[in-house]
């Protein structure tokens, strides 16, 4: 009866919502066919007349549709990368820049140099951890101490994971100090916690705005118990049920300082990646989280140092 119960917990995960139909794939398609100069026409409402304008200046200087534009103040730059955006199915919404979070970083400014790092990092990950060779895995995100942006880094490689198309999932299992879901400015009323406890709760994943491949599971209510909670079989059922609904599962954990509940939320999700913070970070905490990874299961991806 117990496992039943146990088992019912990740049943209770609300259908997250399908992958594009046909349908919606020829509207990708017909996007992508289009030029830089059409999208450009189209969200500023340039009339033929301005058009011309811009094609005469093009011709005149031997500049690109965009750069022919913004010097004649009829674009800005960022009106130029959301047509490129919008031509490669990049997600991308400067109208919405001053909504976003300033930590999401590669949702707000994605072709910065910040969201190039976290690229760059993703290719690494990709090749470790997701590379569809090995067990499939979850990402825990670890760190030795608060602080550490840990959190930030979380969710800016869930954002990037997320850009590449797959179905992402972005885990708050930080029951110590959740703070996700005011990163994605979602409801964090149910979530995670109810999961375990065996509470039925609805709706607990939640797609991202602005980010159609980027869901987030929170934690809901903040538990009195988070480390038992991870340690419950229940959340290695839930691990394996996400694992089958999503292309890639990140999860920010809280800070070894407060315990060991990092240490299980890795094993349990396969795999973890360290986060030191320049001239904060401790070489001696380091070193024993690390240590402490090593005697569980999970895959230890490497460890990054952050400057956030």
């Amino acid at each position: 009866m117990a496992t039943f119960r146990e088992s019912s917990a990740a049943a209770r995960l609300q259908p997250v919502p399908p992958a594009p139909s046909e349908a919606e794939f020829s509207d990708t398609q017909a996007v992508h066919d289009r030029s830089i100069g059409d999208i450009i026409r189209e969200a500023k409402g340039l009339t033929d007349a301005q058009v011309e304008q811009v094609l005469a200046y093009q011709r005149e200087h031997g500049l690109r549709f965009g750069e022919s534009a913004i010097a004649l103040g009829l674009a800005n730059d960022d009106d130029v990368l959301f047509a490129l955006a919008q031509q490669f199915h990049y997600p991308y919404a400067p109208e919405a820049r001053s909504l976003l979070n300033p930590e999401l970083v590669t949702a707000s400014r994605p072709f910065s140099q910040q969201s190039e790092a976290f690229r760059a990092i993703r290719s690494q990950v990709m090749m470790r951890i997701f590379n569809g060779e090995d067990q499939r895995r979850a990402l825990a995100v670890v760190s030795a101490n608060s602080g550490d942006g840990k959190t930030f880094f979380t969710a800016n490689l869930a954002v990037v994971l997320a850009q590449l198309g797959g179905r992402t999932l972005c885990m708050d299992a930080d029951m110590r100090g959740p703070r996700l879901h005011e990163v994605f400015g979602v409801s964090g009323t149910a979530g995670l916690s109810g999961l375990l406890s065996g509470r039925a709760e609805s709706n607990v994943i939640t797609q991202v705005p602005d980010l159609p491949s980027l869901f987030l599971l929170p934690v809901g209510i903040t538990p009195p118990n988070p480390q038992e909670l991870v340690e419950r079989p229940s959340f290695g059922i839930l691990m394996r049920e996400l694992l089958l609904k999503f292309d890639h599962v990140v999860i920010d954990t809280p800070a070894a300082e407060f315990g060991a509940d990092a240490s299980v939320i890795a094993a349990k999700a396969g795999a973890a990646l360290v986060i030191a913070r320049r001239g904060v970070s401790r070489m001696g905490a380091l070193q024993d989280l690390v240590a402490n990874l090593s005697d569980t299961p999970a895959k230890l991806a490497g460890v990054i140092m952050n400057e956030y």
